[in-house]
């Protein structure tokens, strides 16, 4: 009699393996597409003199936590936080800033300012997926510490802009601009915020009203649309400069004008966080729907102090580079055009071992070869044709023998013999 099968067999026979909710495989095409964005924007940051940082994927949940507010969704609702086996709580990084300055801090680097480094790489956060937003996330993003100087805000602009041109995308964004003052001009506004939203408490989401009594710049980044009427109304941040707040924008704006960066002031890019002040910037598109911010920065000088170490004015940018991919495809920007590959094949499996010498003869002079071992002949040639590949080697029982290899070219269909010492003679240079 045959036993009915287990509901671990059932179960295991029905499973099928997709990649988690939110992330996705970045295949070889794509791949491509990442590295030539990638090397376009290095290059960009190696003129203005920044070297690449790395840091750890995972940081003590105190790193980010701490520097992002316990109000902010992003800590409240979005963070992988968990604890690991030896009862740490650990996080995986939802941005970089944080992590670049803790790596400052930590590796002792305050006393060799300016620190001007770049990163590439994955984050994380808890969000509804969709088109331009994963829970697996890549960012491309520059920091540039120890420099107070309205000077800072606008090379870090440039770069960004420089970048983007680049990218082929100039034509495709839009810099907006703004400025939260100084720590005195904060204040001033914190108090104008409460007093104007404390009037209108009753309307305000539950989020907000927490908000309120917290921080209240917060609000104006909210999504509600109840609050988004109530923000449209309250009280605008350059109506509480200090006289030093509005010379810095104005040195900001002056100086970007005159290195013909374009510009919109945009009274609604607010950071809530303490630290961030001056300068905030945005470059967006109407391309991409609802996630239509493509790179973002701003000025952070309070955040080297807030974690645990000198007060040192920074200043950075962050943009995410699947954005920036759905962007660049709908220009065709993205487009990689790859060098045409030669192919080598063996006529019978009596050539095999001279033909893999001959392949690994040509790559070791930095030539891109498909070594064609299955199949037929007529099968070999339609598996170079589908490779793209400019020409076929072709070695024989005759062609070992006298030294020689055929050489066929895809495109025409010519074939001749060579010299085996003389095949680097006949590709194209």
């Amino acid at each position: 009699m045959s036993r009915k099968p287990t509901a671990r067999k059932i179960t295991n026979m029905s499973l099928k393996l997709q990649p988690v909710r939110g992330t996705h495989d970045i295949l070889p095409e794509e791949a491509r597409r990442r590295r030539a964005l990638s090397d376009s924007l290095r290059s960009v940051f190696a003129t203005y003199g920044y070297g690449e940082i790395a840091t750890p994927v995972f940081e003590f949940t105190d790193v980010f936590h701490r520097t992002l507010g316990d109000t902010s969704d992003v800590v409240t609702k979005e963070t992988y936080t968990f604890t690991d086996r030896g009862g740490e709580s650990l996080t995986l990084r939802p941005e970089f800033t944080a992590s670049v300055v803790r790596a400052l801090i930590s590796n002792s680097l305050t006393q060799e300012l300016p620190f001007k480094v770049f990163y590439e790489g994955p984050a994380f956060r808890y969000e509804r997926p969709q088109k331009g937003r994963l829970r697996q996330f890549h960012q491309i993003g520059a920091e540039l510490l120890g420099a107070a100087e309205p000077v800072a805000d606008v090379e870090m602009i440039a770069m960004a802009a420089q970048g983007l041109e680049a990218l082929g995308l100039k034509d495709m964004v839009t810099l907006e601009l703004n400025s939260l003052g100084d720590i005195e001009s904060r204040k001033a506004y914190r108090g104008a915020l409460v007093a104007y939203f404390s009037d209108y408490r009753a309307q305000l989401s539950e989020d907000s009203k927490l908000r309120l009594e917290k921080n209240p710049l917060r609000i104006l980044d909210s999504k509600d649309e109840g609050d988004r009427k109530l923000v449209a109304s309250a009280p605008r941040m350059n109506e509480h400069f200090t006289a030093p707040a509005s010379e810095f924008f104005a040195e900001v704006t002056e100086s970007l004008t005159a290195l013909g960066v374009a510009y919109r002031v945009n009274p609604a890019i607010v950071r809530g966080l303490d630290y961030y002040s001056h300068t905030v910037f945005e470059f967006v598109t109407d391309k991409l729907g609802a996630q239509g911010t493509v790179l973002a920065g701003g000025r952070y000088d309070g955040l080297v102090a807030t974690m645990g170490g000198p007060d040192i004015a920074g200043v950075g940018f962050a943009a995410g580079i699947e954005r920036l991919l759905a962007l660049m495809e709908t220009v065709g920007s993205d487009k990689v055009v790859l060098a045409r590959p030669i192919a080598v094949a063996a006529q019978s499996d009596a050539q095999e071992r001279e033909a893999l010498k001959l392949a690994q003869e040509l790559r070791a002079q930095g030539v891109a070869v498909e070594l064609l071992t299955k199949g037929n002949m007529g099968k070999k040639f339609k598996r170079a044709e589908k490779l793209g590949a400019y020409g076929v080697f072709i070695l024989g029982k005759q062609e070992v023998a006298e030294g020689k290899v055929a050489f066929k070219v895809m495109d025409s269909g010519e074939q001749q013999s060579v010299a085996r010492s003389a095949v680097l003679a006949v590709l194209p240079k």
